[in-house]
């Protein structure tokens, strides 16, 4: 539980301090929009993730696995764009207080959310207190 709400707050600090310094990106906001847009971001990051999820397994047994040969490098070389695609819904969403000039700025956004996602996710976390608690022993 803890570890999602330093995403939310990782994810909510980034919307306030660290977008408004991407050039065509602009925030305008106080804390509680800052906040709404980390939620939102949240929750539409993982509908978006769990579609993607559903039609790759679709595909990949519809076909027989045969689409996989197509699915896996688009998975591999487009991961990152996910996150830039939540952020143009969240955009969508919140006109007033978000917005892009294009889709660079998306993905340079979208890359500072995708850090953010590895750097909270379970596995580099379990790490990080293992190896912290190894090196107190």
């Amino acid at each position: 539980m803890t570890r999602y709400l330093i995403r939310l707050a990782l994810i909510t600090g980034a919307f306030y301090f660290i977008f408004p310094m991407i050039p065509g990106m602009h925030f305008h906001g106080n804390f509680i929009h800052t906040l709404l847009a980390g939620v939102l971001f949240v929750f539409l990051g993982w509908v978006v993730e769990s579609i993607a999820i559903a039609l790759t397994a679709l595909l990949a047994i519809g076909t027989l696995g045969v689409a996989l040969i197509v699915l896996i490098p688009l998975w591999i070389l487009g991961f990152w764009l996910l996150p830039a695609l939540v952020l143009k819904f969240v955009a969508d969403l919140m006109p007033a207080t978000l917005s892009f000039t294009g889709w660079e700025p998306a993905i340079w956004g979208g890359l500072i959310m995708l850090l953010i996602g590895i750097v909270t996710s379970g596995k580099v976390h379990k790490r990080f207190i293992r190896t912290r608690t190894e090196a107190t022993d």
